[in-house]
């Protein structure tokens, strides 16, 4: 979705028109709003490997959506479509195909989804966030090493920013946490059992964003301890996470693409922990990558309740000098120019020049 996005913004900045497709209930259709996007709703649905009758209704869908995009393609005449591998880019990329409409992917997970592996048979260009991605897709000449697009929000973030919007002082020592909209719960859970030890560091303060639906069972558990409202922070959501992220001297995340991107792009350490329930496992792919430059740690999720993950976190809130050396290697993975990147594909097979 963010990567899209990021695209998306980069591409009305050089004064292209822009019309973002997605699902009509999703998370796109606000976020779309919230950027001034022009958004036309298109439902899809993915399907549950584990309740095999949902492939069928999944796929009667992708074929009416796949009639409404290829109307829609015929009255709007893009010159390139463009799919991020959600499920709206099957029925819109297949259209594309149809329509002779020159069609772009990018992938940002280090294994390629089902709809960017389908369609890669016909892209023009692919983007990939990770080397190891390009044989994983159907024409590897195609393809090139992007990186993964982020917000100029992000891009523009600084330490002092977020520092001064969340009132944490510059000698402060920071930790932020948090899990995305899914695997938040062993997260929090993990995070709450270690308070008498956190909280044993007087410099550390503790930015915690549970997720809205846990909000509620987090600060329970915390006010059943008597923290510190003042040091341990919550937040059930915190919107433009890119000064948030930059403020921190440590995060500890899901290793989501969206999360890694934008911790590179800032070159930020962090102690990982891949959900484990991720389609292909590719949050733990997507960790090894931060882990194989010494960029971040990674805590398995089955270590979440054990002594390891406390001793990891613990261990590198009290030394500075691993902190820089991760933040370092961190740097060196972002690339923070990803979405200019990706336009250039676009503009490369339509044969516009590069703006």
């Amino acid at each position: 979705m963010y990567p899209a996005l990021s695209v998306a913004d980069r591409l009305v900045a050089e004064r292209d028109d822009v019309l973002f497709v997605g699902t009509p209930n999703g998370l796109e259709a606000r976020l779309a709003a919230e950027a001034g996007l022009d958004f036309h709703p298109l439902a899809a649905q993915g399907f549950d490997r584990a309740r095999p009758l949902t492939l069928v209704t999944a796929a009667f869908r992708a074929v009416s959506s796949a009639y409404k995009a290829w109307r829609l393609l015929g009255s709007w005449r893009p010159d390139v479509v463009m799919g991020f591998g959600a499920y709206v880019s099957l029925p819109v990329g297949l259209a594309a195909v149809i329509r002779g409409v020159p069609l772009v992917l990018h992938e940002q997970n280090s294994v390629p989804g089902m709809a960017n592996r389908f369609l890669s048979r016909w892209a023009r260009k692919v983007g990939v966030t990770y080397p190891d991605s390009v044989t994983l897709l159907a024409h590897p000449d195609r393809t090139e090493v992007t990186g993964n697009p982020v917000r100029e929000a992000v891009r523009n973030a600084s330490r002092e920013a977020g520092r001064a919007r969340l009132g944490i002082s510059e000698n402060a020592l920071a930790l932020l946490v948090f899990g995305g909209s899914r695997g938040a719960r062993h997260l929090n859970t993990a995070l709450v059992g270690l308070h008498s030890a956190l909280m044993a560091n007087e410099r550390l303060v503790i930015v915690h964003v549970t997720g809205p639906k846990e909000i509620a069972s987090v600060t329970a558990s915390l006010e059943a301890v008597g923290y510190d409202p003042q040091r341990w922070r919550l937040f059930d959501y915190l919107k433009d996470m890119g000064d948030v992220i930059a403020a921190a001297d440590l995060v500890v995340a899901r290793s989501g693409a969206t999360s890694i991107a934008e911790l590179t792009t800032l070159g930020v350490p962090a102690v990982v922990v891949p959900y484990p329930y991720a389609t292909d496992d590719h949050q733990t792919k997507n960790a090894a990558s931060l882990a194989g430059v010494g960029a971040a740690l990674v805590v398995a999720d089955s270590e979440l309740d054990g002594q390891r993950f406390g001793d990891t976190v613990l261990s590198l809130l009290d030394d500075a000098e691993q902190r820089a050396t991760m933040a370092a290697a961190s740097r060196s993975l972002g690339r923070p120019d990803a979405a200019e990147r990706v336009v250039a594909l676009a503009r490369e097979v339509v044969g516009a020049p590069a703006r």
